[in-house]
């Protein structure tokens, strides 16, 4: 792999606090600087899978001087639990956690969700470094300070706006992510494309085809993939930077959201989040299809670019009044009027709200398939 991949990039983010989102290749050098210097102690907050990840970490915090300690969670959307939750915060109080103290996360958007909300909580914030491992998390949950855990009533209704002090996007955690894993962090990416970088959705386009063949990828497609990483994250901090609590402007990033986390929350979390996702914005372009708002070539762009990379593009048919009744309680929801993200033109974002019932049910039915039939791949 190019010697260029190692040198990193920049991307500062403006919110509560100004930090750095790095991205590049072996970064762990990164990451005192972003921590500081008063910092003694570090909680690592990781799944057990990437426990040989956490431990090279501490060996790396304690040889700089830290004080390193270690908190296994489990692994994907079980891990944004109260009872995980309570674990960590007794982590932390047993070990005399102060506000000169702070969190590392390791791992995809479960563990920088996680993480982020316990730094939020102890003593009413502390500063969190992440290091997504994930692509989904490189492009998404790792910037933007967005923390939560899930109930049983829904995905991320308890959480707090907590922006990290720092964010290692370490490229070459990406060399062994399973192929589902890649594709499904695509589906934020692609996301990124519709609503403000159409570029994104044209480098995807022409190369869709190796994607389905990862890792075998060349150089040439890794820099194509820094690229997007890069591009993705630049979209994310310009709007978070200017409205960091969702009060207006960045409710744009939920565009697919409202469809895909009552998806979610159907399949209790069965499904990968991206592929959720993709659903969602078939969803959203075929409602804003049928409010009058976006041709039909760009409702069929939707389709075709995300099938191009193996994003599922349809759901089952006979759920329609549980979804209905999870995006009334979606985040984005006022009262009992439904808002959603859609699509005026490719690039060009605003808002549907309270559309007609029927409008909601004919859009399902665009996006419905027999239940009997084969469930895509990267959904389970």
């Amino acid at each position: 792999m190019s010697d260029v991949l190692d040198t990193p990039t920049r991307i500062t983010v403006t919110a509560e606090r100004t930090y750095d989102v790095v991205v590049g290749r072996h970064l762990l050098g990164e990451l005192p600087g972003l921590l500081g210097k008063n910092v003694a102690k570090v909680l690592i907050i990781h799944p057990e899978s990437l426990e040989a990840t956490a431990q090279a970490v501490r060996e790396d915090l304690l040889e700089q001087g830290y004080e390193a300690l270690l908190a296994v969670i489990p692994d994907a959307e079980t891990a944004k639990s109260a009872e995980v939750l309570e674990f960590c915060w007794q982590i932390l109080g047993q070990a005399d956690f102060t506000r000169s103290d702070a969190i590392v996360s390791i791992g995809g958007g479960t563990a920088t969700d996680l993480a982020g909300f316990v730094a939020a909580t102890w003593l009413r914030g502390i500063a969190v470094v992440h290091i997504p491992t994930t692509l989904l998390a490189m492009v998404d949950a790792a910037v933007g300070g967005k923390t939560g855990i899930n109930t049983a009533e829904g995905k991320n209704l308890v959480g707090a706006f907590h922006s990290p002090v720092g964010v290692l996007c370490d490229l070459a955690a990406l060399e062994t992510l399973p192929k589902w894993d890649l594709v499904a962090g695509l589906a934020e990416i692609i996301k990124i494309g519709f609503i403000q970088d159409p570029v994104i959705l044209e480098l995807i386009e022409n190369r869709s085809d190796e994607f389905t063949r990862w890792p075998e990828v060349s150089d040439q497609m890794w820099s194509v993939l820094r690229e997007l990483v890069e591009r993705s994250i630049a979209v994310k901090a310009k709007v978070v930077s200017q409205d960091l609590r969702e009060a207006s402007l960045r409710e744009i990033l939920n565009y697919g959201h409202t469809f895909g986390h009552a998806l979610e929350q159907v399949e209790r979390y069965s499904w990968r989040h991206g592929a959720a996702v993709a659903v969602g914005m078939v969803y959203a372009a075929e409602l804003a299809r049928l409010a009058g708002r976006l041709g039909d070539e760009d409702v069929a762009r939707h389709r075709a670019i995300l099938k191009s990379v193996g994003l599922p593009t349809s759901y089952r048919g006979d759920k329609w009044k549980q979804l209905l009744s999870a995006m009334q309680r979606d985040k984005k929801t006022r009262g009992a009027l439904l808002r959603f993200v859609v699509l005026d033109a490719i690039g060009s974002p605003s808002r549907l709200e309270g559309p007609d019932p029927t409008l909601l049910a004919a859009a399902y039915a665009e996006v419905s398939h027999d239940e009997t039939s084969p469930s895509n791949a990267i959904a389970l």
